[in-house]
């Protein structure tokens, strides 16, 4: 795999997810190279004015509240010191290392834009770290989202400087011992570098990058367990023709019609019930292009802007260098590209899109196990029902993730607590977005594992007609793993198994060996 080049390649939403989980080398381009030279340079010269140099933020004065103390120019490396250490605050459980390295990526994409004025061996050591697979332990919480994600970066620099704990080779060390082994020197920080590391948006955009990126995969795995649930519930495809979708102008609504009238086609189960006399399915099923559509058309929406903001420049204060090249004629601007709002409301929208493709999955596992709605299925999908409870209480657990889902759903970018004694006055709440969005989409898996379970129960149970091969296959991936269930035994190891199933990818690729294009 060739390196991921900053300041040539774009930093698409599978470009990130090549680094932070499959190990792909960044590289840093000539020009990029040479434009944080030049930014650099526009420092060093506040910097050679001593103390009667104009004061820039963070450069020669405090920070947050305290901008306007002027800090001595002997002290210039220990305020950058100090920065990093009073900013890693962070708590919680450790961001998992795909999340680490996507903010390792990310991070240095900023520096890489020329627009940082940190020294080029800032950007270098990130990628030399991404190289070696030294990751710093970063909690998971503590960013408001504005100056950007300050603790959870204050404890990446921290990791750069030696300082803090690292991940190597598996282990968890001391950050300096980790460095130690993997060959690479601490950074000993320069003025305003301190704060370049802090001040962005990192933390929000990796942890919402890698999971719109997962939650496009599971669009599709909705499609598949919606498409199974329609033939065990003997429902019809005819709501989903070309036509119906034209006349309405969502993408995503025409991209899932699409989708399952390829997985549906030349069912001999819809074949078996042609004349039934049932008129309409339950919105569950027949509005499944509306609903998944929409959710589509917003993971769209959030790749869009989590794409914008991979490549911006997300430090305060920006460095401008003039187009004459003189250091002199270069500006240092202070302005709010750290703020998260952009990213906040999206993540948030992409959790609302995403918790709804579980929503409607209970309910079509509530039509597959009530009786009442099943079309001729046993109770709670139980052969010999009365001694055994079939999937009654997979639906229940099916219920309580749904139902956690719709607290967590809350927009957190409608939320602002001040901090910095009111000079930070209004913040994003982006890290929130970004990490309640995870976990929407970690419940959201799981009910699709259960409605997969369920309906592969109901398509055995309507044997000998068979499904088409696409669903077919996806049968035969879930009973390769899962045998049919005809009397009770536990549960939790079936729904973990399934579950498996739709993180490795396995049903996906079951469709597409069948012959259908998931894409």
């Amino acid at each position: 795999m060739q390196a991921l080049v900053l300041g040539e390649d774009d930093l698409t939403l599978d470009a990130i997810a090549e680094v932070a989980r499959r190990g792909r080398r960044v590289a840093i381009a000539p020009e990029a190279h040479a434009a944080m030279v030049r930014a650099r340079d526009v420092v060093d010269r506040v910097v050679a004015g001593g103390d009667t140099a104009p004061a820039v933020y963070g450069v020669n004065t405090g920070f947050g509240a305290l901008a306007e103390v002027r800090i001595s120019s002997i002290q210039v490396t220990r305020l950058q010191q100090n920065l990093v250490r009073s900013h890693a605050a962070g708590v919680g459980a450790p961001l998992p290392r795909d999340a680490v390295r996507a903010m390792m990526l990310l991070r240095a994409a900023v520096l890489a834009t020329g627009r940082s004025g940190a020294r080029p061996v800032c950007c270098e050591r990130l990628c030399e770290l991404l190289a070696a697979g030294v990751h710093p332990v970063i909690p998971a919480r503590g960013s408001v989202g504005a100056s950007g994600d300050l603790a959870p970066l204050a404890h990446l620099a921290l990791g750069m400087m030696g300082e803090g704990e690292a991940e190597y080779g598996g282990d968890t060390m001391p950050a300096a011992e980790a460095l130690r082994r993997a060959g690479i020197a601490p950074l000993v920080l320069e003025a305003k570098e301190g704060l370049t590391l802090l001040n962005g948006t990192q933390h929000m955009t990796a942890v919402g990058a890698l999971t719109v990126l997962d939650a496009e995969h599971t669009a599709r795995v909705a499609d598949i367990a919606g498409a199974l649930s329609l033939e065990a519930l003997k429902g019809t495809a005819r709501a989903f023709d070309q036509r119906v979708a034209a006349a309405r102008l969502h993408p995503g609504q025409a991209m899932v019609a699409t989708l399952l009238r390829a997985l549906l086609a030349d069912s001999a189960i819809a074949e078996s019930h042609r004349d039934c006399g049932k008129v309409q399915d339950p919105y569950s099923l027949r509005c499944m292009p509306q609903v998944h559509g929409a959710s589509r058309d917003v993971l769209a929406y959030a790749r869009t802007v989590l794409e914008r903001e991979a490549e911006s420049s997300t430090d305060n204060p920006l460095v401008f260098v003039d187009p004459s090249g003189d250091p002199a004629l270069g500006e240092m601007i202070s302005g709010g590209n750290f703020h998260g709002q952009p990213v906040a409301i999206a993540l948030d929208a992409a959790a609302i899109a995403v918790a709804e493709l579980a929503n409607i999955s209970e309910r079509r596992i509530e039509q597959l196990v009530n009786p009442h709605l099943s079309s001729g299925l046993p109770p709670f999908l139980a052969p010999d029902s009365g001694l055994n409870s079939g999937f009654m209480i997979a639906q229940v657990s099916a219920a309580a993730l749904v139902s956690e889902n719709k607290v967590l759903a809350h927009p957190a970018s409608v939320d602002s607590i001040p901090s910095s004694a009111g000079r930070e006055d209004h913040v994003s709440m982006g890290a929130t977005a970004a990490l309640k969005l995870a976990t929407i989409h970690d419940h959201v898996r799981t009910v699709l594992a259960i409605e997969l379970l369920c309906a592969a129960q109901g398509l055995d149970l309507r044997r000998p007609l068979r499904s088409t091969n696409a669903i077919e296959a996806v049968h035969a991936a879930i009973r390769r793993r899962v045998p049919w269930m005809p009397e009770d035994r536990p549960l939790a190891p079936d729904i973990a198994a399934v579950r498996t199933l739709i993180d490795d990818g396995t049903l996906v690729a079951a469709v597409a060996g069948a012959g259908v294009d998931v894409d």
